[in-house]
């Protein structure tokens, strides 16, 4: 069996979709970490990096920004550091920084919004996404949708904090909405 996992980490080098179906299979059988170690010996240079470094922020959906802000600046013991509108996302947003990570909070500036739709359906608000920071975000979209996730947005958009954004849609992620960031240069 390990000659065969091998051969077939050493054949698929030179194609990532091949490589990428073979780590599905070998995921689905239980023994995805003995590829992993075997496809890092064997071929290195298809993992040159991590594509998701951290939890860039928390996005917190809320009925009132303001009344939020006093509460957060409060509870986290800092200041919020920047307030912004998201016109395309119909979307006030307001960030504190809490350690390397952030919080974002959003307020729907109309009522057809993503953030109003969410606060319609839970309530108050709640916990609305989880960003995480990617180096590259058009090479992170490639792999994603080659993995099978369904993406809400095929390309990045401009969002809040300086950042380009992309959304993986709950029904492929169990639920949770995934956003992905990147830092504009």
């Amino acid at each position: 069996m390990i000659r065969h996992l091998k051969f077939l980490a050493i054949c698929s080098q030179e194609f990532f979709l091949p490589h990428l179906l073979f780590a599905q299979w070998c995921n689905r059988h239980g023994f995805y970490s003995r590829f992993l170690r075997w496809s890092l010996y064997i071929c290195p240079n298809i993992y040159v990096s991590v594509s998701m470094r951290k939890i860039e922020h928390l996005g917190l959906a809320v009925e009132n920004i303001e009344a939020a802000i006093q509460s957060f600046e409060v509870l986290l013991n800092t200041p919020c550091y920047k307030i912004e509108e998201v016109e395309s996302e119909h979307v006030k947003t307001a960030f504190f920084q809490v350690g390397e990570s952030k919080i974002e909070l959003l307020e729907a500036t109309h009522p057809d919004s993503a953030i109003a739709k969410y606060i319609a359906k839970n309530g108050r608000g709640g916990i609305h996404h989880i960003a995480f920071d990617v180096e590259d975000i058009e090479s992170e979209i490639q792999r994603l949708t080659a993995a099978g996730f369904e993406l809400i947005h095929q390309s990045p958009k401009d969002g809040a904090d300086n950042k380009r954004i992309a959304f993986l849609h709950p029904k492929s992620t169990h639920g949770m909405l995934i956003e992905i960031c990147q830092e504009k240069d």
